[in-house]
């Protein structure tokens, strides 16, 4: 589950971006191929299951992945290969059973241009 944490309470996010654009790219993809890469990525988040920025997942080279048939949907544009992307990312958290939240950050002064996910931890 994803958590906004930037509210005075913490909320959980239901909605998903972009959700015109995500359902128009999702009907170029297979079931199969998009069940393959909702369980890749699964299967990395439960590999380091704290923290994941969404554009450094699938690498810069996407062909021979799991991930290719995303460039092809979008047919072959990357800006929109990578909002689709970041969007499957975005619900594959919003749909795990642990809590995660997530934000913008930067890493030596300059800003990421993907969205990090971290896993909250009840206090003790």
């Amino acid at each position: 589950m994803l958590i906004d944490i930037n509210s005075s309470t913490e909320k959980v996010i239901t909605k998903i971006p972009h959700r015109t654009s995500f359902e128009a790219w999702k009907k170029q993809i297979g079931k199969e191929e998009y069940q393959a890469i909702i369980d890749e990525l699964n299967r990395r988040i439960d590999e380091n299951p704290e923290v994941h920025t969404a554009g450094w997942i699938p690498g810069h080279n996407w062909e021979g992945t799991v991930f290719y048939p995303i460039y092809l949907a979008c047919k072959k544009d990357k800006t929109a290969a990578a909002k689709f992307f970041g969007i499957i990312v975005f619900i594959v958290f919003m749909d795990r059973p642990e809590r995660w939240s997530l934000g913008r950050y930067t890493i030596n002064e300059r800003d990421i241009a993907s969205m990090t996910y971290f896993r909250l931890r009840d206090a003790k």
